[in-house]
């Protein structure tokens, strides 16, 4: 803030309401209280029910006086204004004009001066390395220069020694004499006002970099921009600032006063900011970045296509990925539902194949029931031997519980339904497989001899299916050595390293090496009336128990088909 800057107290008598007008104090407050003193003192002489004070101060100070509400009108430099119109909506509406004829859009500009004897100091691209004074960095005059540097390739905040002396003006001047400084930036016609004031000899400076300066009598180092506005603040009331509009607009002022015309046009200075990538267009701020998207557009539209185009192709691998998703569930369903059903026709097959010898195993009790009743008949007509009778009836409650455990053994294999793993006993599963299967074997006169401990610890399975696989390697057991002249069929079953291991082995014609590989391949049998599904089944049913189902014909005259399944243990631990 600027020594002396701040509000002026107002008269203790005056009750009418005060004006503020800030002015940007760039020579000290004393010569902004003289220059302005005709427009304040014109303003309260046309509109005397009002009182209008000026408040002299930095840009800095201005700003935040605009940001608290404490001024209504501020008069300043083209670049401050432009800071002040887009973030705080403030607006012209009159631009300085000098009485000497200086166009209003021509009005303001910089000058960069060296002392006279600096014989190497002529251009702008001279200060590279130069030690180069200044009001401050965002001083519209340094930053008039500092354009006007950059476009003939010179930065001068890096390539030069900037020295900022703040405001006012004169220290830029005083940085010069005192040789802290090599060269000074100050605002056009200062240099021409210090000479005719007498604080400065005319050959003492000389302005480098000279620019023609059209309607502007003093020296420049840079383009010409429009002249100071008077600036309304978007608190003060609409009436009020069309009041004042038209009282500066009016003015007849003095030889050397400045009269007030229409609002110029700000572009100029627009582009000086843009220009830089400063202010309200700095790389981060909301015009800077719209600049940068303008400047970028086709990389932009570019990048925006790969994005549409990388949307859209994400968007259509998701959609592709559920359809595809929901259609592998539809065919895991679908291959589920055929797998069971094969099961189910195995499991039919192989009933029909046993279905002769288990009628004949049913025809013996009913055939034993029949004749139990027979006798009972006869001795109930005689009249005696009723304890024989007692005894007959006994007999026939036993026989016909063994038809129906056969039949209901039948029943439950042939039933179609869904797969469960609980806990189970090999040993019982086993032996039930072996009920259901005897009478087969013993229908074509094939001995099954079995080894299976009485006790076998616990598996989790599904009871029938692990039945189905057993019943499975017996029938192809029994096709294996039915043409045999002695036949046998060994069961057996042992736990190893926390795993049952449960095996068929036969004495039949065995396998030949080159079919191996292909005895768990669906549909591949080497039965003249077979499937080709029982042990592709069992193998998908072991796998499923997470067990191993595989073949053995290492041993001369033997062939073993033997599965392994986790014990309970197992299960528990995953």
């Amino acid at each position: 803030m600027l020594a002396g800057s701040g509000f002026v107290a107002p008269a203790p008598a005056d009750d009418r309401p005060v004006v503020r007008i800030g002015v940007l104090a760039y020579r000290g407050t004393e010569e902004a209280a003289s220059r302005w003193a005709a427009t304040v003192a014109e303003l309260g002489r046309a509109l005397p029910d009002r009182r209008f004070e000026l408040v002299p101060g930095s840009a800095a100070f201005l700003t935040g006086a605009v940001a608290s509400n404490r001024l209504d009108f501020v008069i300043t430099n083209p670049g401050h204004y432009l800071e002040l119109e887009i973030d705080y909506s403030a607006k012209a509406i009159a631009t300085e004009q000098d009485m000497d004829g200086t166009s209003a859009s021509e009005a303001v500009a910089a000058a960069v001066i060296v002392p006279a004897r600096a014989e190497d100091l002529w251009q702008l691209t001279d200060l590279k390395g130069k030690r180069v004074a200044a009001v401050a960095p965002d001083a519209f005059g340094f930053r008039a220069v500092e354009r006007e540097a950059s476009e003939r390739g010179l930065d001068l905040r890096a390539d030069a020694n900037m020295l900022f002396v703040g405001y006012p003006v004169d220290g830029v001047v005083a940085a010069l004499r005192s040789g802290q400084a090599d060269a000074g930036v100050v605002r056009s016609c200062v240099l021409e006002a210090l000479i005719a004031e007498g604080r400065a000899r005319a050959d003492e400076f000389r302005v480098v970099g000279r620019r023609p300066s059209g309607t502007q009598r003093c020296h420049v180092s840079t383009r010409l921009y429009p002249g100071w506005p008077f600036v309304q603040v978007v608190q003060t009331s609409p009436g009020l600032g069309r009041d004042v509009a038209r009282v500066l607009l009016a003015m007849q002022p003095r030889e050397g006063d400045v009269v007030w015309t229409a609002p110029e046009d700000y572009q100029p200075v627009q582009d000086l900011y843009r220009t830089l990538k400063i202010g309200p267009y700095a790389p981060f701020s909301r015009l800077g970045m719209l600049d940068f998207a303008w400047a970028n557009r086709y990389w932009a539209m570019l990048a925006a296509t790969a994005a549409l185009w990388w949307i859209i192709h994400v968007m259509r691998v998701a959609h592709l990925l559920r359809k595809r998703t929901a259609e592998l569930q539809r065919a895991h369903e679908l291959a589920r539902l055929k797998g069971e059903q094969m099961e189910h026709t195995v499991r039919l097959s192989l009933m029909g194949e046993m279905a002769s010898s288990l009628a004949h195993e049913i025809n013996q009790p009913l055939a034993a029931i029949v004749s139990y009743a027979r006798g009972c008949e006869r001795r109930l007509a005689s009249g005696t031997d009723l304890e024989g009778v007692r005894a007959g009836v006994e007999r026939i409650a036993v026989q016909a519980e063994r038809a129906g455990a056969i039949v209901k053994r039948m029943r439950e294999f042939v039933r179609k339904n869904p797969s469960r793993q609980v806990p189970v006993d090999p040993a019982a599963v086993l032996a039930d497989a072996l009920a259901l299967f005897e009478p087969t074997a013993a229908g074509r006169a094939v001995t099954i001899e079995t080894d299976i401990p009485a006790a076998l610890p616990t598996i989790r399975a599904d009871r029938l299916q692990i039945e189905e696989v057993v019943l499975n390697l017996l029938q192809n057991a029994l096709d294996a050595v039915s043409k045999q002249p002695d036949g046998r069929i060994l069961v057996w079953s042992r736990v190893r390293d926390h795993v049952l291991d449960v095996g068929v082995t036969d004495n039949g014609a065995g396998v030949a090496p080159g079919a191996v590989p292909l005895l768990f391949e669906a549909f591949f049998t080497t039965k003249s009336e077979g499937l080709g599904l029982g042990l592709s089944l069992s193998r998908t049913i072991v796998e499923a128990h997470g067990g191993h189902l595989a073949v053995d014909i290492d041993t001369p005259g033997r062939t073993t088909f033997r599965f392994q399944l986790p014990l309970i243990e197992e299960h528990a631990g995953v």
